[in-house]
């Protein structure tokens, strides 16, 4: 659920891979899937991926499974918080900045200082991080933070989340942001599966106005609101 290309995912798999060492975590794991690469790449790694939605994990341990990676790898449904191994020589962290911060549904803006100083707070000096969170691309305008959390300090741009890395502990190796295409190809896949159930499914379906409105109002916010503002930021960091 990020808008992160299969070749940058690659680059930040080689990243991890040359510089973890044991286990490393992927907090907000989803079904895996760069932790499913990295243990690919990385035979000598172990993977513990959380996430208090265990939704994507029947998923995740299919795929494992058939990579062949599947018992280094291991899935817990739960906070974070509350549930790290006691020994981290890595971590990724995409899109979960709230664990440490406020809800989402608060609107607040995103806390990476918290979550920068609790990724640190995890690994040894020299381990290697991988954070990925939005930013602003661009200055933002009504029409986007309308369909986000309507404040135009939701979000800091790159320069800043640079400096915010630097300030909590981390020496930045690089730094990656998500280009227009690998926005569109993630806003696409997102709706995809309702533009096919509209095709299959005739206007007289029960559940056609509600699918054809969800499909029109992610549209819209897209297009007509974020598209070129929101952006996403990867950064690959050694702990100092």
């Amino acid at each position: 659920m990020s808008p992160l290309s299969g070749s940058r995912a690659d680059e930040l798999v080689v990243f991890l891979a040359t510089h973890a060492r044991g286990n490393v975590i992927d907090v907000g794991c989803g079904w895996g899937a760069l932790l499913i690469r990295l243990l690919k790449a990385n035979r000598c790694l172990k993977g513990v991926g959380l996430d208090l939605d265990d939704q994507g994990f029947e998923h995740a341990i299919r795929v494992a499974t058939a990579q062949g990676v599947a018992e280094r790898l291991r899935l817990i449904a739960g906070d974070a918080k509350h549930n790290l191994p006691t020994e981290v020589g890595g971590a990724i962290c995409v899109g979960a900045t709230q664990v440490w911060g406020p809800p989402v549904e608060a609107g607040m803006p995103l806390d990476y200082p918290a979550a920068l100083a609790a990724l640190r707070s995890m690994v040894p000096i020299g381990a290697p991080v991988v954070y990925g969170e939005g930013i602003w691309s661009t200055k933002p305008t009504e029409a986007a933070v309308a369909v986000l959390s309507g404040r135009l300090d939701e979000f800091v741009f790159l320069p800043d989340f640079v400096d915010l890395a630097w300030k909590a502990g981390f020496a930045v190796v690089s730094v990656h942001e998500a280009n227009q295409d690998e926005w569109d190809t993630f806003e696409s896949g997102y709706t995809a599966r309702y533009a096919e159930w509209l095709a299959v499914n005739e206007p007289s379906h029960p559940e056609y106005e509600c699918i054809l409105k969800k499909t029109c109002r992610q549209r819209d916010a897209y297009f007509r609101g974020y598209r070129g503002v929101l952006g996403m930021a990867y950064l690959c960091l050694l702990a100092v």
